[in-house]
């Protein structure tokens, strides 16, 4: 169960400062830029796994972790 919630917050904070970064971007103006939206999703994928790696196996892909569950 432990991995499940692992996926589901680290999934959870992809998505969420990823958009977050992209709707600020919007808001601004582009203020944000592509370069500053895409360091945001690599810093939040880099810390996802350090984050829960040892724990869910860093998928943070639903898709991905189904079919290993049912592999």
């Amino acid at each position: 169960m432990k991995n499940y919630i692992a996926e589901f917050i680290g999934t959870f904070a992809m998505v969420f400062c990823g958009t977050g970064a992209m709707t600020i971007n919007e808001v601004t103006g582009g203020d944000v830029t592509h370069v500053g939206i895409g360091i945001t999703w690599g810093l939040i994928v880099m810390a996802m796994i350090y984050a829960f790696g040892e724990i869910s196996g860093a998928h943070f892909n639903p898709a991905v972790s189904i079919a290993f569950a049912y592999a």
